[in-house]
């Protein structure tokens, strides 16, 4: 089993080199293939360049093999060049944007299989922002106001980025929707990493510059960095 990578968004921008580092030594070192999928970015057609930062930002960290892997719908999805590309790979980083359509792109594809696969053997699944949203059973649609099933890598949890800004104020609406699942706060440029075990009973550990706010019954309890939890 593999390590997974929450980010509360802001990726990118300088303050996530400390999970990002994290993220790279759990994927095996700095030769480890790296692919960003950017995914989220392609409905305002800003997944070129989103994918390009994101591949200069690991190489800047040091990493050697970083490409961007062209998920951007249904028929690249389904594309098994592109799938045995990221099941190689052992750092497999989804970039923010649109949780919608990155959800229905990726549900019940091949290449999200794929990556299942490649978590299934150690591979770390990171997601930033809506990257890290449909990573779980559930995730919320800001622009239409619903809450939709996630690809469910984590089950009985949504993920409320950009918690220290908008977040937050998504958490009362969604609590009241679903009352048994673990809501995961996380602020602008602080990640979340799963050390081992399985989503649910492993260690989490906080790195970067914020904090990640768990509601669980209602209550919310903060962990800050350096800190860990379990779900």
């Amino acid at each position: 089993m593999g390590h997974i990578l929450l980010a509360g968004g802001a990726e990118f921008g300088g303050r996530m080199s400390e999970s990002d580092r994290r993220a790279i030594e759990l994927a095996g070192g700095l030769d480890a293939p790296i692919r960003i999928l950017p995914t989220a970015a392609a409905p305002d057609n800003n997944h070129i360049r989103a994918g390009n930062h994101g591949v200069r930002w690991f190489k800047s960290l040091g990493a050697k093999n970083v490409e961007v892997s062209y998920v951007i719908d249904k028929v690249s999805a389904e594309d098994e060049s592109i799938a045995e590309e990221l099941r190689a790979a052992r750092l497999i980083y989804l970039l923010g944007g649109f949780p919608r359509f990155t959800g229905e792109t990726l549900v019940h594809s091949r290449v999200w299989q794929s990556m299942l696969e490649a978590f299934e053997n150690g591979a770390v699944l990171a997601g930033s922002s809506a990257g890290a949203m449909v990573l779980c059973e559930h995730y919320y649609d800001p622009q239409a106001g619903k809450l939709l099933q996630g690809l469910d890598l984590i089950p009985n949890a949504c993920v409320l980025p950009h918690h220290n800004h908008f977040g937050k104020g998504w958490a009362a609406q969604l609590m009241k929707h679903i009352p048994v699942a673990t809501l995961i706060g996380i602020d602008e440029g602080t990640g979340a990493i799963l050390e081992g075990g399985s989503a649910q009973s492993g260690r989490w550990t906080v790195y970067g510059a914020g904090a990640v706010t768990l509601y669980r019954g209602g209550q919310p309890k903060v962990h800050a960095r350096g800190e860990s939890f379990i779900l």
